[in-house]
Protein backbone atom coordinates (compact mmCIF):
# COMPACT_ATOMS: atom_id res chain seq x y z
CA UNK A 1 0.00 0.00 0.00
CA UNK A 2 3.12 2.81 0.73
CA UNK A 3 4.22 2.08 -2.93
CA UNK A 4 0.49 2.70 -3.89
CA UNK A 5 0.60 5.66 -1.70
CA UNK A 6 3.33 6.69 -2.93
CA UNK A 7 3.02 6.60 -6.71
CA UNK A 8 -0.35 8.61 -6.06
CA UNK A 9 1.40 11.54 -4.06
CA UNK A 10 4.07 11.92 -6.80
CA UNK A 11 1.15 12.27 -9.68
CA UNK A 12 -0.85 14.65 -7.47
CA UNK A 13 2.63 16.35 -6.92
CA UNK A 14 3.41 16.54 -10.66
CA UNK A 15 -0.02 17.27 -11.78
CA UNK A 16 -0.30 20.33 -8.92
CA UNK A 17 2.47 22.30 -10.18
CA UNK A 18 1.30 21.67 -13.97
CA UNK A 19 -2.23 23.06 -13.59
CA UNK A 20 -3.41 25.99 -12.21
CA UNK A 21 -5.17 27.27 -9.74
CA UNK A 22 -3.87 24.45 -7.90
CA UNK A 23 -6.82 22.79 -5.75
CA UNK A 24 -6.08 20.92 -2.50
CA UNK A 25 -6.81 16.71 -2.61
CA UNK A 26 -10.25 17.32 -0.57
CA UNK A 27 -11.38 19.76 -3.36
CA UNK A 28 -10.60 17.45 -6.17
CA UNK A 29 -12.19 14.68 -4.49
CA UNK A 30 -15.48 17.11 -4.38
CA UNK A 31 -15.15 17.98 -7.76
CA UNK A 32 -14.72 14.63 -9.34
CA UNK A 33 -17.76 13.43 -7.41
CA UNK A 34 -20.22 16.19 -8.46
CA UNK A 35 -18.92 15.67 -12.26
CA UNK A 36 -19.86 11.79 -11.64
CA UNK A 37 -22.87 12.60 -9.62
CA UNK A 38 -24.50 15.76 -11.16
CA UNK A 39 -27.53 17.54 -8.65
CA UNK A 40 -25.85 15.91 -5.34
CA UNK A 41 -26.20 17.43 -1.96
CA UNK A 42 -24.08 18.75 0.20
CA UNK A 43 -24.98 16.18 3.32
CA UNK A 44 -24.70 13.01 0.81
CA UNK A 45 -21.30 14.42 -0.40
CA UNK A 46 -20.03 14.41 2.94
CA UNK A 47 -21.21 11.06 3.74
CA UNK A 48 -19.27 9.59 0.24
CA UNK A 49 -16.63 11.26 1.17
CA UNK A 50 -16.70 10.82 4.74
CA UNK A 51 -16.44 14.43 5.95
CA UNK A 52 -18.35 16.63 8.01
CA UNK A 53 -21.41 18.99 6.07
CA UNK A 54 -19.38 21.79 7.28
CA UNK A 55 -16.38 20.92 5.56
CA UNK A 56 -17.86 19.81 2.34
CA UNK A 57 -20.02 23.63 2.83
CA UNK A 58 -17.01 25.02 2.88
CA UNK A 59 -14.98 23.46 -0.27
CA UNK A 60 -18.49 24.24 -2.31
CA UNK A 61 -18.25 28.01 -1.23
CA UNK A 62 -14.22 27.36 -2.60
CA UNK A 63 -15.17 26.04 -5.29
CA UNK A 64 -18.36 28.16 -6.13
CA UNK A 65 -16.19 31.06 -6.20
CA UNK A 66 -13.32 29.46 -8.57
CA UNK A 67 -15.97 28.90 -10.77
CA UNK A 68 -16.28 25.17 -10.79
CA UNK A 69 -19.85 24.66 -8.85
CA UNK A 70 -23.02 25.95 -9.16
CA UNK A 71 -25.21 25.89 -6.25
CA UNK A 72 -28.55 25.06 -6.77
CA UNK A 73 -32.05 25.13 -4.43
CA UNK A 74 -33.46 21.79 -4.55
CA UNK A 75 -36.68 21.71 -5.61
CA UNK A 76 -37.99 19.26 -3.87
CA UNK A 77 -36.35 20.35 -0.51
CA UNK A 78 -35.90 24.14 -0.50
CA UNK A 79 -34.02 23.94 2.39
CA UNK A 80 -31.29 21.78 0.49
CA UNK A 81 -28.76 22.59 -2.00
CA UNK A 82 -28.04 20.51 -5.14
CA UNK A 83 -24.21 20.75 -6.49
CA UNK A 84 -23.56 20.98 -10.07
CA UNK A 85 -20.29 21.32 -12.35
CA UNK A 86 -19.67 24.31 -14.37
CA UNK A 87 -18.00 23.60 -17.74
CA UNK A 88 -14.91 24.81 -16.43
CA UNK A 89 -15.42 22.19 -13.59
CA UNK A 90 -15.68 19.70 -16.60
CA UNK A 91 -12.21 20.98 -18.48
CA UNK A 92 -10.32 20.73 -15.63
CA UNK A 93 -10.93 17.19 -14.44
CA UNK A 94 -10.25 16.68 -18.08
CA UNK A 95 -7.00 18.05 -18.51
CA UNK A 96 -5.99 16.64 -15.47
CA UNK A 97 -6.70 13.28 -16.50
CA UNK A 98 -4.83 13.20 -19.17
CA UNK A 99 -1.71 15.27 -17.60
CA UNK A 100 -2.18 12.36 -15.25
CA UNK A 101 -1.95 9.81 -18.06
CA UNK A 102 0.78 11.53 -20.22
CA UNK A 103 2.93 11.02 -16.65
CA UNK A 104 1.99 7.46 -16.14
CA UNK A 105 2.34 6.38 -19.61
CA UNK A 106 6.01 7.99 -19.42
CA UNK A 107 6.89 6.38 -16.20
CA UNK A 108 5.64 3.04 -17.31
CA UNK A 109 7.57 3.16 -20.56
CA UNK A 110 10.54 3.24 -18.35
CA UNK A 111 9.98 -0.22 -16.97
CA UNK A 112 11.23 -3.15 -18.13
CA UNK A 113 8.86 -5.59 -20.00
CA UNK A 114 8.46 -8.17 -16.52
CA UNK A 115 7.42 -4.61 -14.52
CA UNK A 116 4.68 -3.51 -16.95
CA UNK A 117 3.26 -7.22 -17.17
CA UNK A 118 3.21 -7.19 -13.68
CA UNK A 119 1.63 -4.07 -13.26
CA UNK A 120 -1.28 -5.24 -15.51
CA UNK A 121 -1.62 -8.26 -14.03
CA UNK A 122 -2.29 -6.71 -10.57
CA UNK A 123 -5.01 -4.27 -12.24
CA UNK A 124 -7.96 -6.86 -11.54
CA UNK A 125 -7.15 -7.12 -7.97
CA UNK A 126 -6.76 -3.98 -7.66
CA UNK A 127 -10.07 -3.05 -8.66
CA UNK A 128 -11.47 -5.90 -6.27
CA UNK A 129 -9.67 -4.13 -3.58
CA UNK A 130 -11.59 -1.16 -4.08
CA UNK A 131 -14.76 -2.39 -4.30
CA UNK A 132 -14.31 -3.66 -1.30
CA UNK A 133 -13.53 -1.19 0.90
CA UNK A 134 -15.80 0.71 -0.78
CA UNK A 135 -18.71 -1.57 0.19
CA UNK A 136 -17.00 -1.76 3.27
CA UNK A 137 -17.14 1.92 3.25
CA UNK A 138 -20.95 2.41 2.53
CA UNK A 139 -21.96 -0.46 5.00
CA UNK A 140 -20.11 1.88 8.44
Amino acid sequence: MDALIGVQRLLRRRLRSQIAPQLRGAEVELLRLVVNRPGIGISDAAKDLHLASNSVSTLVNQLSRQGYLVRETDPADRRAARLLPTPAAHARLDEWRKRRAELVRGGLAGLGEAHREALQAAIPALRALADNLHEEAEES
